[in-house]
């Protein structure tokens, strides 16, 4: 009795679970295989730090983990595949944190010049939000965001109402509405024009929407924020089409089948069953689509002007200046010093912009799969 319940509470316990798994796996390998597996480990290990360290001698340890690696291949490949793919997602984990703290710590010099001193306390970086001035040139030296940051606040809010709109409804009309075949080609359709570059894109409003415009609005030069997010919106359509399509149609079909058998149309059981339950998932998909919004760079950066300064009134939309990513695509070859530093600042909002709106998507979805799974 005493040894089934102490079987019982080791079962249960998710901790000694693994340690028995990692257990068995380590007494079911041979010994040639473990050294193999810890030699892999210690020279990759070895050859990152020699990376950080910028060591011309990283090309040995690197080098015997590949031999290593495909010797592991030969004799012992479970234990090598195992040890491949954790180092493969350890390295994704570390790059992603490499990147990080390196725009980060470029972005400092300009946000210790930009800070203001408030009551004997030194704030970083106030200046860049509250002053409304880019002057990279003259004295005094000023690098404000605020134009920047409007000019992709105007961008982006135009570009998701364009791709919400329209993205959903293509989404509800695949997932519910259109024949099998119909399904077939346009989806594969739709999905292809997120394979089309930006740069093409953008080539085609500046050849094409921004003419126009400037004709018919009598507008002084090329570049709005109403055409550059029009083109923006239908940039980042596929994505929204794509992912609010996987979340209307995983919702379970016994909830829409009961609808009908309660005696609602088509149309009914769309707006009040399929739509509100897959809710969390089409507000993913927005968010997705506002953070492809964020981050477009070269259709801005062909379609304005690159002029940082804020448009007169703020609200309007017929006049386009620039993005943080047209700042940062049109100004970085010949930057240096503190606007190079200004430039990497501008990387620091994108970068924690679009990381809010990608946890934020994630978290929805998750809380769509948890409703409609049943876990709680």
């Amino acid at each position: 009795m005493v040894q089934s319940t102490n079987q019982t509470d080791t079962e249960s316990d998710p901790v000694q679970r693994l340690v028995g798994r990692a257990r068995d796996v380590v007494d079911d390998e041979d010994p040639a295989a473990l050294v193999v597996g810890t030699v892999m480990s210690v020279a990759l290990l070895a050859a990152f730090l020699g990376f950080l360290t910028v060591s011309s001698y990283t090309v040995l340890p690197f080098a015997l983990f590949v031999v290593t690696a495909g010797y592991g291949w030969l004799r012992h490949q479970e234990l090598t595949a195992k040890i491949l793919a954790l180092s493969m997602t350890v390295s994704t984990i570390l790059i992603l944190l490499l990147i990080t703290v390196f725009i980060f710590i470029e972005a400092v010099p300009v946000f210790q010049y930009e800070s203001v001193t408030v009551l004997g306390i030194e704030l970083p970086a106030v200046r860049m939000f509250v002053e409304t001035r880019w002057n990279a040139v003259s004295s005094p030296v000023r690098y404000s965001m605020v134009p920047m940051i409007h000019g992709t606040v105007m961008v982006t809010l135009i570009a998701t109402a364009v791709a919400a709109p329209l993205g959903v409804s293509a989404a509800l009309f695949l997932s519910e509405i259109a024949p099998a075949t119909v399904r077939e080609l346009v989806k594969p359709g739709v999905e292809i024009l997120a394979g089309i570059p930006s740069i093409v894109y953008g080539f085609i409003g500046f050849t094409i929407l921004s003419p126009w415009a400037s004709d018919q609005f009598d507008i002084l030069g090329q570049g709005t924020y109403l055409f550059v997010g029009i083109v923006v919106g239908l940039m980042a359509l596929p994505t929204v089409v794509s992912v609010a399509e996987d979340a209307l149609s995983s919702v379970p079909e016994s909830m829409k089948s009961g609808s009908l058998a309660m005696g609602t149309t088509d149309w009914q059981t769309m707006t009040s069953i399929t739509l509100p339950a897959a809710f969390s998932g089409v507000s993913a998909a927005v968010l997705l689509g506002v953070g492809r919004a964020i981050g477009e760079t070269m259709a801005a950066t062909v379609m304005l002007r690159g002029v940082p300064r804020l448009t007169e009134p703020l609200y309007n939309a017929f006049y386009g200046q620039e993005t943080l990513t047209s700042l940062i695509a049109r100004n970085y070859g010949e930057a240096d010093g503190l606007q190079l530093s200004a430039l990497f600042a501008a990387g620091v909002i994108l970068f924690v912009t679009v990381l809010f709106l990608s946890v934020g998507s994630q978290y929805i979805e998750a809380r769509m799969r948890s409703k409609l799974g049943g876990e709680h």
